[in-house]
């Protein structure tokens, strides 16, 4: 099947959206369903009571332990992931060899491995040394880690999958997209004096492995950067870029990335002191010899998951007003909102995304305004612009 992005029909942002939730409810289902297997069997339990009886020290016996069930649980996930891959190919999105893909699995599981395997040690060793206060320091330090990979990512990161190029001035084919983006930054500038400094403008190599398109504000201090991807600047003519530069700068206007880690780090707080609550309530029932049993690692998986899916509505809802805000900033910017219409609207070709989706799907389930309201959004600040200009 060709991995080359195929004109898009009527039908094809509808179906590729029910295909990715399909996807996604069938894998996390299982997901939530293993968790549960695991903690109502006895078999946590088992492979815990394995793991002591292979290494005594406890900090080896919840690496024993980590290992196998994250073996266990990469391997019953692998289908899901190549199935999505085959969606992606189905849909005409995916560029990305298959050699190319095993790899980026393989370094997503390294990854996971290096990132989990210290959390969990963490968490279990302040389960250990502070078992009445564990959650609290578990979640400041998860609080200071969404920090620091908010400030590294850009750079540590994305450079992992994708390669990321500086856009400059004195490259001839960046040249006249560079000024007219630094020119509108020297606009913001002059009128907020207070707007964060940005360091740099990235080419984002996502054509390499998707025919889909995006851009995003990345990191912190040093490492705050605009990065756009080569699919959205082969796609989008100088002022539609422009457009979604400025929406890109007002998430640096708003602060957005500093509310979203305190908007992240009030929701974690609660999640590390229900899963403290539901170890102490269910533990004994569960057969864990106390609180520190890592044989309980299930549960506090499953309260996480759990308290992730009551709250994603919310989550959602505050990520939308952020975006809803950027795109204001970029009408008021440009003085007209028909710049970033159009690229909005070639975003969603690209994308296949599903430009006006059920309202109780948009609510549930989508981060950002769906096109077609984000659509009506521009259209209606055009007209009241144009009632301004009218009365004046």
């Amino acid at each position: 099947m060709s991995d080359t992005h195929s004109s898009e029909t009527p039908s094809q942002p509808k179906a590729y959206a029910r295909a990715r939730l399909r996807l996604s409810l069938l894998s996390g289902a299982m997901d939530l369903a293993i968790l549960v297997l695991l903690l109502t069997s006895g078999a946590s339990v088992a492979l815990a009571r394995w793991s002591r009886a292979i290494w005594r020290p406890w900090p080896l016996q919840t690496l024993l332990y980590l290992l196998v069930l994250g073996a266990a649980m990469t391997l019953l996930g692998l289908p899901w992931d190549w199935l999505k891959r085959r969606v992606e190919i189905r849909f005409g999105l995916n560029r990305q060899g298959l050699g190319s893909w095993w790899g980026d699995q393989a370094k997503g599981l390294a990854l996971s491995a290096v990132l989990m395997g210290a959390a969990v040690e963490l968490v279990y060793w302040l389960l250990h040394a502070s078992p009445g206060h564990w959650w609290l320091w578990a979640w400041a330090a998860f609080a200071l880690f969404m920090v620091v990979m908010a400030q590294l990512g850009p750079v540590v990161l994305l450079p992992i999958f994708f390669k990321m190029r500086p856009m400059t001035e004195e490259n001839e084919r960046d040249a006249a997209v560079v000024r007219r983006l630094l020119a509108a930054y020297a606009r913001q500038k002059e009128s907020n004096p207070k707007l964060p400094r940005l360091h740099g403008i990235f080419e984002w190599k996502l054509g390499e492995k998707s025919a889909k398109a995006n851009a995003a504000l990345t990191g912190l201090g040093q490492t705050r950067r605009v990065i756009i991807s080569d699919t959205l600047l082969e796609a989008s003519t100088p002022e539609e870029i422009e457009a979604v530069f400025l929406h890109e700068l007002g998430h640096h206007v708003h602060a957005d990335i500093w509310q979203g880690l305190a908007f992240q780090s009030g929701l974690s707080l609660f999640g590390f002191w229900l899963a403290a609550t539901a170890l102490t309530a269910l533990g004994p029932r569960l057969g864990l010899s106390g609180i520190a049993d890592i044989a309980g690692l299930p549960l506090l998986a499953l309260v996480f998951s759990l308290l992730g899916l009551v709250l994603l509505p919310a989550a959602n809802g505050f990520t939308r007003r952020m975006e809803r805000r950027a795109d204001d900033y970029s009408f008021a910017a440009l003085g007209t909102a028909e710049p970033l219409i159009a690229g909005l609207e070639k975003l969603a070709e690209k994308n296949l995304a599903e430009r006006e989706p059920a309202r109780w799907k948009e609510f549930l389930l989508y981060s950002h305004p769906s096109i077609a309201t984000r659509v009506r959004r521009g259209r209606e600040w055009e007209r009241r612009q144009s009632g301004a200009v009218s009365v004046g």
